[in-house]
């Protein structure tokens, strides 16, 4: 595996922690639900597409991919009546701030540190391509905000994107489809557990089980787990998702990648420490 493919792999690890915890963050609730949605998975679904604009239910559910599409249409399009995309994109905006100044403090995010991390990283966007790739496009519709801590986080979201339409992509590409691509998600073991994926992805117990034995019958899994076939598909979705993901990193180039790993990861692992990442 080349450098820019390890990187793409680490992602996860190395900074998308600076993106994901505004899904966590009592801030998003607060400023979500302050413009006029509902709480729950309504601020989630729709604070995540309001960048593409008022879409309904099923388009949301291609893009999510894994992710019940019944839960999805109890939050959309309503969402769009209780607040427009605009007010939500910006209500996600001033939650990130809020929560990396309680998080990190304004002395860290005003340092020389993170706004050369915030430089880098949008460096490193600056090669990506919006062509199939309907959430990275949506995001980077967006206007680049001002404060560098808020750039860094705005970068690290349009690279997740990028990267998440790649692998929804790959799974397409090999036929997963997206509840089985959760089920052997969670068989790898690396991922959130069948019993917390079931219940915030929206899938009964029916749907989860009917899938497994699909999944059986197709000798993707047995009673122990993924099988051989099931490694290996797997592996083929990571290793394409991958490919789709290295231009940032190769146009970035190894020192500054590295560098960028450097100042991303003390934030990363205060992030951590004070339990803003469930289950890290």
């Amino acid at each position: 595996m080349g450098e820019a493919a390890e990187t793409a792999t680490a992602f996860k690890t190395s900074f998308d922690t600076l993106h994901a915890l505004i899904y966590f963050a009592p801030e998003a609730h607060e400023r979500l639900t302050a413009v006029g949605l509902r709480p729950g998975s309504m601020t989630y679904f729709a604070s995540r597409c309001a960048p593409m604009g008022a879409i309904g239910p099923a388009a949301a559910a291609a893009t999510f991919y894994n992710f019940n599409p019944d839960r999805i249409a109890r939050a959309l399009p309503r969402a769009w009546t209780l607040a427009s995309p605009e007010a939500v994109v910006a209500a996600r905006l001033a939650a990130v701030d809020d929560a990396y100044r309680r998080l990190l403090g304004d002395e860290v995010l005003a340092s020389a540190e993170v706004a050369e991390a915030a430089a880098l990283a949008r460096e490193a966007t600056t090669v990506c391509r919006p062509e199939g790739r309907p959430l990275y496009a949506g995001h980077a519709s967006l206007p680049w905000p001002d404060k560098p801590h808020l750039v860094l986080w705005h970068a690290l979201t349009l690279l997740r994107e990028h990267r998440g339409d790649a692998h929804v992509a790959a799974l397409t590409l090999h036929g997963v489809p997206g509840l089985a691509a959760l089920i052997t998600h969670t068989a790898t073991g690396k991922g959130t557990a069948a019993e917390a994926a079931k219940r915030t992805r929206g899938w009964s117990d029916e749907q989860w089980d009917a899938c497994v034995a699909q999944l059986t019958a197709d000798g993707v899994l047995d009673p122990a787990g993924l099988t051989e076939r099931g490694w290996d598909l797997r592996e083929q979705v990571e290793a394409a998702t991958n490919a789709a993901s290295e231009d940032p990193w190769r146009h970035l180039g190894e020192e500054k990648t590295t560098r960028l790993h450097e100042l991303c990861l003390p934030l990363s692992r205060t992030v951590v420490d004070a339990g803003a990442i469930p289950g890290q």
